[in-house]
């Protein structure tokens, strides 16, 4: 499995009860499909960059979770025929090459070769969070200065 980031931009006027059933769904629809859900993460309202029909602004939500390919496709499927939902994306998240500790031996070229090399699928990798929240910080001021 490979792990993958969703980002949901919603209808500012929707319901918090329909935007959390809406989250439910995305969510239990990876579970299905023999995905993980491992963080959501709320934004909240932002101004949009450009105008989508009539709103100027959205409700933002971060969806991290590993899935399978097949279940990107059922996920992207189900919020292309939501009305709630103004725009999504679901990328895949690179992980970062594992390295090892270079041991104390006379091969040590050996090993210093495998260090940069990028992991196997197969080989296990920590999970670690790769939500840089600063990211999220900066907009607003950014936009008030404009």
């Amino acid at each position: 499995m490979r792990r993958y980031e969703l980002m949901l931009v919603l209808r500012p006027d929707t319901p918090d009860e329909q935007v959390q059933a809406l989250l439910d769904r995305a969510t239990r629809s990876i579970a299905a499909a023999g995905g993980q859900i491992v963080k959501v993460s709320p934004w909240g309202r932002r101004r949009l960059a450009y105008q989508i029909g009539q709103h100027r602004e959205g409700s933002y939500f971060l969806v991290l979770f590993d899935a399978p390919a097949t279940a990107v496709a059922e996920l992207e499927r189900g919020l292309n025929i939501t009305e709630e939902v103004m725009r999504h994306l679901v990328t895949r998240v690179e992980r970062p090459a594992s390295r090892r500790p270079i041991a104390d031996s006379g091969e040590g070229e050996d090993e210093e070769e495998d260090i940069g090399a990028p992991p196997d699928d197969d080989e296990d990798i920590p999970d670690t969070e790769f939500i840089d929240e600063s990211e999220s910080e900066a907009a607003p001021a950014a936009a008030d200065r404009a």
